[in-house]
């Protein structure tokens, strides 16, 4: 028997989060839950394994769920370690996604917010699902976002 459970918030970590909250916030509409997080201290480093761990960010609302549903945490830490950029089939979380209206309007968007493409848009038909178009893009940080449309 499952545990009781309830989603509360993925973790992204970035090189510069309020950048990173800001893209999130015009490209999608999420929006900030205060408070601005900035914490250390003898917990964080116990809880992270960490030495002298020292954080700042925020969460933001994700779009769609008022203003209970689960967040977007976006942090740094100062001291960071520098990754390999992601890709579609690295294990691990491979991507976030959102349903929009128009993929082609909101791949714009993401590339004037200074994301870029993955991949290119897609549309292809699912059987017993229904028709999806659809799009791997990367945020300004290079973190992939699916953009995707179901009819």
């Amino acid at each position: 028997m499952p545990i009781r459970a309830e989603y509360v918030h993925t973790n992204l970590i970035a090189r510069d989060w309020k950048r990173l909250a800001r893209f999130y916030s015009e490209v999608f509409g999420c929006e900030p839950r205060p408070p601005e997080r900035d914490m250390s201290g003898a917990w964080l480093d116990q809880l992270t394994s960490l030495q002298n761990a020292h954080l700042s960010g925020i969460h933001l609302r994700l779009p769609g769920y008022g203003d209970d549903g689960s967040t977007l945490e976006i942090f740094s830490y100062d001291q960071l370690v520098e990754p390999e950029l992601p890709s579609a089939n690295q294990c691990g979380f491979g991507h976030i996604a959102f349903a929009v209206n128009d993929v082609d309007e909101a791949l714009q968007a993401v590339i004037a917010a200074g994301g870029s493409t993955v991949g290119n848009i897609v549309t292809a038909e699912v059987d017993g699902v229904g028709v999806l178009r659809v799009v791997y893009a990367q945020d300004p940080e290079g973190n992939i976002v699916e953009l995707q449309k179901w009819s």
